[in-house]
């Protein structure tokens, strides 16, 4: 079994996802803990907030992420990637933004390093299922959220990424289809 990581935007099932397929697997499941962080640093995800606070809060994010990461003992699965925490900075990112950026290249480039430091293979699940609202999620915009699965898949091409991506497709999103999906490509790829 090599480390997975589940990547997509929010309220896609990816925690349900991959604490399941931890069960099935019998590995680490590792939650990250972005919800944690915003409340730590005094913000809700769920507000509209400037861009240099964004790319502060989503550097403490990437941080506790690798932390949580490099204390896991072997293999595991975790519900979200560098590549989502990129996906939400630049989701901010519109024509009169001010940035700064060497600070975001730099960002940028240390989340494709923890991205292939500590993946052998991101599985994206695409919006699909009902969305429900929980306190200190981010908002439940489904524009907003088909923007971030727009910017996920996009990054999960990039040539900087050295791990093997899937893509789940967006009509498959009952718990077992999905499941039945990521075991057959773990299966396919060795990964198990």
């Amino acid at each position: 079994m090599k480390t997975i990581g589940i990547a997509g935007a929010h309220r896609t099932g990816k925690t349900t996802l991959a604490k399941t397929i931890a069960a099935q697997l019998n590995i680490p499941f590792v939650q990250t803990t972005t919800s944690a962080v915003f409340k730590q640093h005094g913000l809700d995800p769920a507000q509209v907030m400037d861009f240099n606070t964004r790319l502060t809060i989503q550097q403490h994010v990437a941080e506790a992420a690798q932390q949580s990461w490099q204390v896991t003992q072997g293999n595991f699965i975790t519900d979200r990637t560098p590549l989502d925490f990129m996906a939400y900075t630049l989701a901010d990112i519109q024509g009169k933004t001010s940035v700064n950026f060497k600070q975001l290249e730099n960002y940028l480039t240390n989340c494709f390093t923890l991205t292939n430091q500590f993946f052998n293979h991101i599985i994206i699940i695409q919006p699909g299922i009902p969305l429900v609202y929980e306190e200190g999620k981010a908002a439940l915009n489904q524009s907003y959220i088909e923007h971030l699965n727009s910017l996920v898949l996009g990054l999960s091409h990039d040539e900087r990424i050295d791990c093997s991506v899937s893509i789940i497709k967006r009509k498959m999103t009952s718990l077992e289809a999905r499941l039945t999906k990521i075991l057959s490509i773990i299966h396919k790829d060795g990964l198990q």
